[in-house]
């Protein structure tokens, strides 16, 4: 691969190759989503849902964190997920699972809540992630956490089986700082520049923990 005589077809596919050979599916997947970031703000964004089905959204930075979501983020931090809805700028659904939706009694309305991402943990006990993709403004702030919150309440579900998302580029981005002290408590934020990390704005203290050490495991030398 590192031949200088390669041109640029055969260079390309012996990196592709080696990439297939040494990195993970979840490593493989982030470096299709910087591939596409990379291409600028005109391509189009593909989007391969778990099932292997695709989808094509309109150009821009909100797709490309979209796919991130999709592509990255599920299968690095659910179990067994589902794209249940995807949606994008100007109202338009990209993706809507009717049949789930209607047998787990979720309604949602696009006049009045459009959530821009949900995925669900199928695995054990239904869990739904609710996904507001921040290029610019829009994350999951304590009004929009409620409002989701409701949808599946009213369906019959209990409030633990919801879980919130803010979704960045990164944490230098200019979306990231802007908006990052209107998060929700009880909700989570995630960029995919750094893929294997979660912050959590819990809100909560769990049980038994009451000093900063109780959230640090400290290893005693022997």
């Amino acid at each position: 691969m590192f031949d200088p005589a390669l041109s640029t077809a055969p260079f390309e596919a012996a990196a592709a190759g080696w990439r297939a050979a040494r990195l993970s599916p979840n490593a493989l997947a982030t470096v299709k989503v910087l591939q596409v970031a990379a291409a600028g703000s005109k391509s189009k964004v593909p989007v391969t849902l778990p099932s292997g089905e695709g989808r094509v959204m309109a150009p821009g930075l909100s797709s490309v964190i979209t796919k991130a979501v999709v592509e990255v983020f599920a299968p690095r931090f659910l179990t067994n997920p589902a794209v249940v809805w995807i949606s994008e700028s100007g109202h338009k659904v990209v993706e809507k699972h009717d049949a789930l939706l209607h047998s787990l009694g979720v309604k949602i309305d696009p006049g009045k809540l459009l959530p821009d991402v949900i995925l669900a943990d199928t695995a054990a006990d239904l869990l739904f992630l609710f996904v507001e993709v921040v290029a610019t403004e829009g994350p999951v702030h304590e009004e929009r956490r409620n409002g989701l919150l409701k949808l599946i309440t009213e369906a019959g579900f209990r409030p633990e089986q919801a879980a919130f998302l803010s979704a960045f580029q990164s944490r230098t981005h200019a979306a990231f700082k802007k908006v990052v002290a209107s998060l929700a408590w009880g909700s989570f934020a995630w960029c995919f520049s750094e893929p294997d990390h979660l912050i959590a704005f819990d809100g909560l203290r769990p049980a038994g923990v009451s000093r900063l050490r109780d959230f640090v495991p400290l290893t005693r030398p022997e």
